[in-house]
């Protein structure tokens, strides 16, 4: 019996950024460098799959610094960025701690700091709860931030000095819905200041442009990451608002009603910045089990970024 035809369109950029291959080498050096266990607090990135990967080397994820012995094991903290305190509490314990945070998630952070020395009041574009925004908002006094999730928000603001405010942004987040917020405000607070360079991260801002040129060609939408990624989550909204209303977000091909498909001739297929190509590979080769199947990549840039890890680490790989 002949397979149906498929053709998967495969967006590019996709997968792991800067930030997100950073952090898993950093783990990764320690590992090597230090021995098992090495403790990681948060998932070091939203993907189970990278983190069961790194469980096996001999990783241990905790939620708080409290569940870790102190035993003189390194402890890394994730590439979201973390409160003040945090840091703060190891160093009281002792505890020898590496730092993953993002140099982008890092930049937001300076930049917060830098408005609250200048006596501004921050406002902050992100999702309540999320681990970086708890981590922007943690880098200053408790109740000196505000956070804002939707342009309905904005007019529910109540702040201190309307002359006196700035705002920053999460990283991961939609960017015409982020532009749609920083219009709100501004046109509430016209004085307030903004960051010198975008805050959303090139990554993110690549991985949203390659999906709006994709979706309008495809029948169905699939992007690979996990459900508590900031990113790939926007990867779906990005992709139904812009022509395929077909879209969903799947962890791994295990996961995949392959009836979904139904009726699909052609397949547009990304990964969020914190899921690996061997997810990618594993989709498309289960396709291939199912459907004849034709692959072309749909590139809007080239992307070159790197973060050099910690010196501590980098000595050890030269």
């Amino acid at each position: 019996m002949s397979k149906q035809p498929l053709k998967i369109l495969l967006a590019a950029p996709r997968g792991f950024c800067a930030g997100v291959d950073r952090a898993i080498q950093i783990v990764e050096k320690a590992l090597e460098k230090y021995g098992a266990p090495v403790y990681v607090r948060h998932e070091i990135v939203h993907n189970k799959f990278v983190v069961e990967n790194l469980k096996e080397k001999g990783a241990v994820f905790v939620e708080e610094l409290d569940e870790i012995p102190d035993d003189g094991a390194p402890v890394i903290f994730s590439a979201h960025g973390v409160p003040k305190a945090v840091p703060e509490e190891a160093a009281k314990r002792n505890m020898f701690f590496i730092d993953a945070t993002c140099p982008l998630v890092s930049k937001v952070h300076k930049e917060a700091e830098f408005h609250y020395r200048d006596g501004r009041q921050i406002v902050l574009i992100g999702h309540a709860g999320h681990p970086e925004v708890i981590g922007t908002m943690g880098q200053l006094p408790q109740d000196t931030v505000l956070l804002v999730e939707t342009k309905e928000d904005v007019s529910a603001l109540k702040v201190q000095d309307e002359a006196n405010l700035a705002y920053c942004t999460q990283t991961t987040l939609s960017i015409d819905d982020t532009a749609d917020i920083v219009e709100a405000l501004k046109q509430r607070f016209p004085e307030i200041k903004g960051p010198h360079k975008e805050d959303i991260c090139y990554a993110t801002t690549n991985r949203q442009e390659a999906v709006k040129v994709l979706a309008p060609k495809v029948d169905a939408l699939m992007v690979i990451g996990a459900p508590n990624s900031s990113n790939s989550n926007r990867l779906v909204e990005v992709g139904k608002i812009y022509g395929c209303e077909k879209a969903i977000l799947v962890q791994r091909a295990a996961d995949i009603d392959w009836s979904w498909l139904d009726g699909t001739g052609a397949l547009g297929l990304t990964a969020g910045a914190s899921a690996p190509e061997i997810l990618v590979d594993e989709v498309i080769n289960a396709a291939k089990e199912r459907f004849d199947v034709s692959v072309e990549e749909v590139s809007i840039r080239e992307e070159n970024v790197i973060f050099n890890i910690p010196r501590l680490l980098r000595d050890e790989a030269a």
